[in-house]
């Protein structure tokens, strides 16, 4: 398995392709080793750099893998050339595809009651054969209320999609109890399954403009994110590079 490499003061696996990057989740899965797999964004650095408990769990990550086009800026500028973007709504389809391959059970966790429930119908349809164990929104009050009923549901995979730093957090603080071996940060995802959200065309995906047609459907949400956070991650991003010259 690729090393890890550092990006300011963040450690991401780097891999040259959505194929490599798989085959490293499932040799988690095939050795039957707890993953807690999340991904790397400059909305989630930018939080790393106010929260050191969340850049402690992020570098904790047993895969972290790069999403979107200002990671892959951000990554050059330390030396690092990143090839394809690693986002957890194009690899995690790939992932339940070889669950429903190996007989793999799938629990959902996160969004709306309506949109998680809508997201397991549609992947139990689109994904010949996934199982789906159990779903539950994500506006819980307490783990307690949702641990025993993962736990319970058999689940050999959670996603669990309720944004940065939220789901993480949610991950790390269970990490023990979770029975799950496989847990997913997945941000979207679960809106994207459900149909609700649509996803950007095909051709500003591979241009990595997926975050302006996001940002173009909740602009008021989405412009503070996007246009600000940019600008703070690159900060970041420098003054960190600057700070590591000095210090050489």
């Amino acid at each position: 398995m690729d090393k890890k490499k550092k990006i300011g003061n963040i450690y991401m696996n780097v891999f040259s392709s959505k194929k490599e990057a798989l085959a490293a989740c499932l040799s988690f899965i095939a050795r039957k080793s707890k993953l807690d797999l999340f991904f790397l964004n400059d909305y989630g650095f930018n939080i790393a750099q106010q929260d050191g408990a969340y850049r402690k769990i992020l570098n904790q990550a047993g895969l972290l893998l790069n999403d979107g086009i200002g990671i892959k800026i951000g990554a050059r500028i330390w030396g690092i050339q990143l090839q394809e973007n690693l986002n957890g709504t194009d690899l995690i389809p790939l992932l339940l595809t070889h669950a429903a391959a190996e007989n793999l059970s799938v629990y959902l966790l996160g969004s709306t009651e309506q949109n998680v429930r809508l997201a397991a119908e549609h992947l139990s349809q689109s994904i010949g054969g996934l199982k789906i164990a159990g779903c539950h929104h994500g506006y819980f009050q307490s783990d307690d209320e949702v641990v025993p009923a993962i736990n319970q549901s058999g689940a050999d995979i959670l996603l669990v999609g309720m944004g940065m730093p939220l789901q993480e957090k949610f991950i790390a603080r269970n990490h023990a109890s979770l029975r799950p071996l496989t847990r997913i940060a997945a941000g979207g995802f679960i809106d994207f399954a459900s149909g609700i959200k649509p996803r950007a065309p095909k051709w500003m995906r591979k241009l990595n403009l997926e975050w302006l047609y996001r940002m173009c459907l909740e602009p008021r949400r989405m412009w503070r994110r996007n246009v600000i956070g940019h600008a703070q991650f690159f900060f970041h991003v420098i003054r960190l590079k600057l700070k590591a010259g000095r210090d050489a």
